[in-house]
């Protein structure tokens, strides 16, 4: 009987054994989009994805949780095992923007994850609906000035990079609209196709299809220089309101305690994926640059001081906590 006892246990600790030593990833991995279906977020993930799933040889499913600017998937992914089988991509909006807009939260970015990698620093374009009788940003200013509160500005909800982009130009360029938040960045995109809200500045990538169709009239870029993507679009300071700047990224992250061989294996194939030539082309079609990081340790220095930026960018748009 004891002999029996012995070999079961050793039998069982072979295969905890076996389990142990099998190469990550050995299952389909999660990763949890903190945005809408539709939304620029969402379209970068589609991007980088199929390859990530490719070279790591297991499929990456993603699962898309908008809605409260990101809260509802960072929230998912805190609570989620630090086994590197659930990543979450966000971007400032999300991992930044909801500790100064949300009074109450249920994690902490800074505390609860490890950064793994950027993948894309992106601009914003400033668009407007098709129909609105201007071409250029002083002229949108000047309409807006004759028409206090009468024109709607779309964002991705509450504390999204397209909400501090838009309220930084209310107050830069003193004009008076009406904020209408919407549950992503495609509803938002929709809203604006349709005339539902007038204007917009959100990431490029909800936004290109949109203006390569002619459904949306883009007038100006967000950056402090104009891009060589988008190189006829003059950015919003020359254009009429000077010192205005904001950019945004998207980036992967897992949950605080993932062993770091995992979180390096994620970082170098993540860094692989970027520099394909056909990941390349596809940033290209939506108006952006994929852009790595040279190490976890390198983003996550990264990470902490865009802390500090975006602080004073919540200051200058006046943005309070709900």
């Amino acid at each position: 009987m004891m002999r029996n006892l012995v070999g079961i246990g050793l039998l069982l600790l072979f295969a905890a054994g076996s389990t142990l030593a099998q190469p990550y990833p050995s299952r389909p991995v999660r990763l949890i989009a903190a945005q809408s279906a539709g939304s620029s977020l969402d379209t970068i993930v589609r991007i980088v994805t199929p390859k990530l799933s490719e070279m790591l040889g297991q499929q990456i499913v993603i699962d898309n949780r908008g809605g409260a600017g990101g809260i509802i998937g960072i929230e998912l992914a805190a609570r989620a095992s630090a086994d590197g089988y659930t990543l979450l991509v966000g971007g400032p909006s999300s991992m930044i923007l909801s500790r100064f807009t949300y009074s109450k939260l249920a994690f902490d970015t800074t505390r609860d994850f490890d950064p793994v990698s950027m993948i894309v620093n992106a601009e914003s374009v400033m668009v407007v609906h098709p129909g609105m009788p201007v071409k250029s940003v002083q002229e949108f200013i000047a309409l807006a000035r004759a028409k206090p509160r009468t024109l709607n500005m779309g964002s991705a909800g509450i504390g999204a990079s397209s909400h501090l982009a838009g309220i930084m130009f209310v107050n830069l360029s003193g004009i008076e609209t009406v904020h209408v938040p919407y549950k992503g960045g495609g509803p938002m995109a929709t809203a604006v196709v349709a005339g539902e809200a007038q204007w917009a500045i959100s990431p490029a990538a909800a936004l290109m299809g949109h203006i390569k169709a002619g459904r949306l009239k883009a007038l100006a870029i967000s950056s402090a220089s104009r891009s060589p993507l988008m190189p006829d679009l003059p950015t919003i300071a020359e254009a009429g309101v000077p010192g205005y700047e904001y950019t945004s990224w998207n980036s992967i992250f897992v949950p605080k305690g993932t062993p770091r061989a995992i979180i390096a294996k994620l970082h170098a194939t993540t860094q692989k994926v970027l520099v394909e030539p056909d990941v390349k082309q596809h940033f290209a079609n939506q108006g952006l640059s994929p852009l790595g990081s040279a190490s976890p340790e390198a983003f996550g220095k990264f990470f902490r001081a865009d802390f500090a930026r975006m602080e004073k960018l919540v200051k200058v748009a006046g943005l309070k906590p709900e």
